[in-house]
């Protein structure tokens, strides 16, 4: 079944999408936002295999609980697959050089244990602060011809010391974790997937898709992915202050052109919560086998970045009434089911 913000994609994809004046750079980003520490993720030299990958990540990439969560034999650091296919509108060879990241997805898997690889980066603020408001950006290309089924995750941002939380089914209240990754879904089609609170009827907002079990999809269709080229995503999370206001801010730059500007979310229900690092999470799903790869397939990571700042979401917002992701649908799916009678459930994951 289709979804309306799918039809937007579609309408996208056929014209013309990138103007070079109308493209932001991260650095400008963060300027604006006053995210003022940033850091870049170290690549090696040369290519390593994935038990040395993984030596390396660990080491270097400052990792939570000093592992890889899930597929470290998936990582691997090989040689540039499309060296003359940079991100589209931006100069030639301005991406550094040298090895990028390599994650496989085996033929017949699906979800984080079998499929791609899942870990979490803490970049703690120096000082006793916090980080408010956190960048994360990074390019990444897949495969020639990837077949993309009916979608997988990819990587963002997560918040709050509960590493197993507010993701793979463990929905967020928002005291102790939030997280906000990518999507790719049907023919390419983008989206930010998160694991939020969803009070004040968040889920009856056009562009939000709520499910009782699992994240929100929003904007999805409102970029979209292509194969055989790097592509650049910027998402920038401006938590909510104070916890009971729900005027968060999440924001994606594709290819350095907004993309998606979500506001009045509550992100967070407890001070506490804070922008914690990168979330790398990538896999095809999906909680069963109609999302499996048929083949394996892989995608590629370079030029990995992080801003931050002390400074939450300055935007107004209303104060947050009771929350409800019990099965309620975004707008476009009751307008679709209204119309083409369909099975709703098949929309979501």
């Amino acid at each position: 079944m289709l979804h309306l913000n799918s039809v937007l994609y579609f309408v996208l994809a056929t014209a013309p999408i990138y103007v070079a004046s109308q493209q932001t750079p991260v650095e400008q980003i963060a300027s604006l936002y006053g995210l003022t520490t940033s850091t870049t993720f170290p690549f090696p030299s040369a290519t390593a295999t994935s038990s040395d990958a993984e030596t390396l990540l660990v080491n270097q990439w400052s990792l939570g609980r000093g592992r890889l969560q899930d597929g470290p034999e998936n990582l691997a650091f090989v040689a540039d697959p499309f060296p003359n296919a940079p991100v589209p509108g931006s100069p030639a060879n301005t991406s550094p050089a040298g090895p990028v990241l390599q994650v496989t997805y085996n033929a017949n898997t699906f979800g984080s244990v079998d499929s791609g690889a899942q870990f979490y980066n803490l970049w703690n603020a120096t000082g006793g602060s916090t980080f408010q408001s956190m960048i994360a950006s990074y390019e990444l290309a897949f495969d020639e011809g990837f077949d993309w089924v009916k979608g997988g995750k990819l990587p963002g941002l997560r918040g709050g010391l509960n590493s197993s939380g507010c993701s793979g089914g463990h929905e967020s209240d928002g005291r102790d974790c939030f997280s906000t990754r990518l999507m790719w879904r049907k023919n390419g089609a983008g989206e930010v997937y998160a694991y939020i609170p969803t009070p004040n009827n968040l889920c009856s907002t056009e562009g939000i898709t709520c499910n009782p079990d699992y994240g929100i999809s929003v904007q999805r269709g409102a970029f979209g992915f292509t194969s055989g080229q790097w592509n650049r995503v910027t998402i920038l999370v401006r938590l909510n202050n104070p916890p009971n206001v729900a005027n968060g801010n999440v924001q994606l730059y594709f290819n350095g052109v907004k993309a998606i500007d979500q506001q009045n979310l509550q992100i967070r229900s407890a001070s506490s919560v804070s922008a914690n690092g990168f979330y790398f999470s990538t896999f095809f799903g999906g909680s069963d086998n109609t999302w499996e790869t048929p083949k394996t397939v892989h995608t590629y990571f370079r030029n990995i970045q992080l801003y931050a700042g002390s400074a939450p979401s300055n935007l107004t917002g209303s104060k947050v009434s009771a929350a409800s992701r019990s099965a309620t649908l975004g707008l476009g799916s009751q307008i679709l089911s209204v119309v083409l009678g369909g099975a709703i459930a098949a929309l979501f994951i």
